[in-house]
């Protein structure tokens, strides 16, 4: 007796649908899936930032000191 029926819940559809209208309810879903997809892209790229598969190593120390330099890429001409 706690518990809602199928019947119940449809009857709160029906009534969700005429107060709402089928092309707002359209709309929140689309809104609601594109929010989804953003969350999902903003969490894969939080994890590519924490490890990043292409990290430099830290500088190598030679003798107590730290050597830093630039990599220039070579262009073919």
């Amino acid at each position: 007796m706690g518990t809602f029926s199928i019947w119940h819940w449809l009857i709160v559809l029906v009534i969700v649908m005429l107060v709402f209208g089928t092309k707002k309810l359209r709309n929140i879903g689309t809104d609601l899936g594109g929010a989804v997809k953003g969350f999902k892209e903003g969490m894969k790229d939080a994890s590519a930032e924490n490890n990043p598969a292409d990290a430099t190593p830290p500088p190598q120390v030679n003798g107590g000191q730290t050597v830093e330099g630039e990599v220039k890429e070579k262009t073919k001409s």
